[in-house]
């Protein structure tokens, strides 16, 4: 199969980006009596904030900060040090997790033009210290709330198969694999597939030598 030269780019991202937006707004509409259930459910459980922000790498690596409904709790150790994840993820987390409706308030992000419905999941800035040059090709497209690492294993594969897989999706782009990727996406979140990583509450994380740790959400 030929290679893009040049991902995302003409007349194909001006697609995207329209139809992305669209898409973003009629689905804060039709979703909105969910979203704001879920909100108020968050609130009751957990308190505030309702919503976890975070700054991520986007398109060409450039910083943005990805909205997300709050799935942990505050709880720290003696020293005031964050718990792990897996010690933080609240029941409703965890069922908010396994729906995908955390996800939901990234609709935003695709509204203001920082995310795509569709792309490698935007990842945490001191990431882009331990990838290869090859695994860096990841930010030459747009973050996308779902991807093709998504539909092919989720928090369950490894960071190299993760990795792997988004610079395949850089290099075989198209408005079609989109169309595929958002079909299997749907399907994924009914079997909810790879959810989590195993022994962890998503995914192991890079530290600023590649060697895997917990992740914070």
């Amino acid at each position: 199969m030929s290679v893009s030269a040049s991902p995302q780019c003409g007349w194909r991202l001006a697609v995207k980006r329209c139809s992305d937006r669209a898409a973003a707004a009629v689905l804060l509409v039709v979703l909105g009596p969910l979203i704001g259930a879920s909100a108020l459910l968050v609130r009751a459980r957990m308190g505030r904030p309702v919503l976890f922000t975070q700054e991520r790498l986007g398109w060409h690596g450039q910083p943005f900060r990805i909205v997300k409904f709050r799935t942990m709790d505050g709880r720290t150790d003696g020293r005031g040090n964050p718990l792990p994840d897996a010690a933080r993820l609240t029941a409703l987390g965890r069922l908010m997790r396994s729906w995908s409706l955390d996800e939901l308030p990234e609709l935003v992000n695709v509204l203001r033009g920082e995310m795509s419905l569709v792309g490698p999941r935007p990842l945490l800035p001191e990431y882009a210290a331990v990838y290869t040059e090859e695994q860096n090709r990841r930010h030459d497209v747009l973050p996308g709330i779902t991807g093709w690492a998504q539909v092919n294993g989720r928090n369950a594969l490894t960071w190299e198969q993760r990795l792997a897989l988004d610079v395949w999706y850089v290099d075989h782009w198209s408005l079609v694999l989109d169309a595929d990727i958002l079909l299997r996406t749907v399907l994924g979140v009914v079997r909810r597939d790879g959810i989590a990583f195993s022994g962890h509450a998503t995914s192991p994380r890079f530290d600023e030598v590649g060697r895997p740790q917990e992740s914070a959400s």
